[in-house]
């Protein structure tokens, strides 16, 4: 994880016109603390990102990363040269860790959260990671071992570019963390990963559709997960 100004990276300019060709030069020569950069000052160029994340930050929540879709999908839109940076998104994934892994606990963050950002039109879907052991049976039919913590949930996702998170304190703070850093990301890869818990068929589900959306996109053939 790295901790960053928000204000500084909202304000950076070095990043407002990343293209394709200049992300994978990037991966290819910056350091990693210029990469966390890049992707906090791109993401950060959607206007939704930075509404959710500033509505976020002035509620109590237990630990929390606005995370996945919102977030790499942004990248995507950037690289590809669209104007619209939401183009193809359709939600904001809001992990949180709460040891209460009581529904009723849950239900009650859910709602404070969607009640701070309802004005903004956007899907958000937050969701408690120390309880999803509970409900993953019977969604994907596969039993998984309970998250430890935010790190450990996020590490989950089916393709290594997913696995990125944005979090915003009320000092201002903007903690960045991604598990396997962003040169997949940033030369528009896709690769599963090899910590996911996701069966085969999310991944392929999953790269269909984004390959429908982002065409420049290259797949990369499943291979089996070495585990979490």
């Amino acid at each position: 994880m790295l901790l960053l100004d928000y204000a500084d990276v909202c304000d950076h300019r070095d990043f407002d016109h990343l293209t394709a060709g200049s992300l994978q030069a990037l991966a290819a020569t910056g350091a990693s603390e210029e990469h966390a950069a890049a992707f906090a000052a791109t993401a950060l160029r959607n206007p939704s990102t930075r509404a959710v994340l500033e509505r976020l930050a002035g509620l109590d929540l237990p630990p929390w990363y606005l995370t996945a879709g919102s977030l790499f999908q942004t990248v995507w839109n950037a690289a590809v040269g669209r104007a619209d940076l939401s183009a193809g998104i359709r939600d904001h994934d809001l992990f949180f860790f709460d040891e209460d892994i009581s529904w009723e606990a849950e239900d009650t963050v859910i709602k404070k959260c969607l009640a701070a950002v309802t004005d903004l039109g956007v899907e958000l879907e937050p969701r408690n990671q120390a309880r999803v052991h509970l409900w993953y049976p019977e969604k994907w039919g596969k039993e998984i071992a309970p998250y430890r913590d935010l790190a450990d949930a996020i590490s989950s996702f089916a393709a290594t570019s997913c696995c990125v998170g944005l979090s915003l304190d009320s000092r201002g703070k903007l903690a960045v963390h991604s598990t396997h850093g962003f040169v997949d990301l940033f030369n528009l890869v896709l690769r599963p990963n090899p910590l996911t818990v996701a069966p085969q068929a999310v991944y392929e589900a999953k790269a269909e559709r984004w390959l429908q959306e982002w065409p420049q996109l290259t797949k990369l053939p499943w291979m089996e997960p070495t585990g979490r």
